[in-house]
């Protein structure tokens, strides 16, 4: 009895979690190959064979699996679940192509001949597409069919709508999970790549934690100037970010790095600062 038991509790158990996952036969001439795969951050690394760390720094969760077939045609289908929506998209930002263009698929999705991704809500969704021909038909069911499982947020992070439109690359604004800049005191935010340089901003806790970190940036440079911008700013000469202006408005720090030639961005950190909620 107990053994007959066990199996049925663990699959009522494990649903919810694996609600997301789609039946394979719901796309025509599919069907499941081989069983259910289930990792969480203690594991990941077995099935990632040494890719585990790129997921674990956007704060992973746990991933649920399922491979689909037709023929001779496979479709691996991986489903991460990150904490929150901004790491969903910021894996997603990491690892879609940057060659091609992002589609509106939840909060942001591609879909190429072999390769499908998307993130929605705290999702991070991938497939994979084999043999080497084009599956992108295919593919596109699938995600269409995933995404509409997935409920929550589809718009992408508020933060992305921060960063000023003149100037700015599309699509370039990508959340930095550590370090950014390079630099450690910016432990997590977003950076963006603009034609005169690149653009930066860090959320702390609090504005008295922003207020330490934008002191020790101002410190690291040492000769700066002030200018006008959020609540504190200032200008400088950085010797491996080139020119840079950095501001702090309540619990941000942002700015501009990587400034050539003398540009003057002074009036752009001001418009950033005044667009920050």
């Amino acid at each position: 009895m107990r053994s007959a038991f066990l199996p049925v509790l663990f699959i009522a158990l494990c649903w919810p979690a694996m609600a997301q996952l789609p039946d394979c036969q719901a796309v025509a001439g599919w069907k499941q190959d081989g069983e259910l795969r289930a990792y969480q951050a203690e594991n990941l690394f077995e099935y990632m064979n040494g890719n585990a760390e790129g997921y674990l720094v956007y704060r992973f969760v746990e991933m649920k699996g399922i491979s689909c077939q037709c023929g001779a045609d496979t479709v691996v289908i991986d489903i991460s679940k990150m904490e929150d929506p901004e790491d969903a998209f910021g894996i997603f930002q990491s690892s879609r192509d940057q060659r091609q263009p992002v589609e509106i698929i939840g909060m942001g999705g591609q879909i190429l001949p072999r390769r499908a991704v998307f993130a929605k809500d705290k999702y991070y969704v991938e497939l994979a597409a084999n043999p080497d021909k084009d599956h992108s038909a295919s593919l596109r069911q699938f995600v269409n069919l995933i995404e509409k499982q997935i409920s929550g947020q589809s718009q992408p992070p508020e933060a992305i709508g921060w960063f000023p439109p003149e100037g700015l690359e599309k699509d370039s604004v990508r959340l930095k999970p550590e370090s950014v800049l390079g630099l450690r005191v910016l432990k997590r935010g977003y950076i963006a790549q603009y034609n005169f340089g690149k653009g930066f901003l860090v959320g702390e806790s609090s504005p008295e934690e922003a207020r330490q970190v934008f002191a020790k940036l101002k410190e690291r440079i040492g000769q700066v100037s002030p200018i006008r911008a959020g609540e504190e700013a200032f200008a400088g000469q950085d010797k491996y970010l080139d020119g840079m202006v950095v501001f702090r408005r309540g619990r941000f720090v942002g700015g501009f790095a990587n400034l050539k030639g003398g540009y003057d961005a002074s009036k752009a950190a001001a418009g950033f600062a005044a667009a920050l909620k």
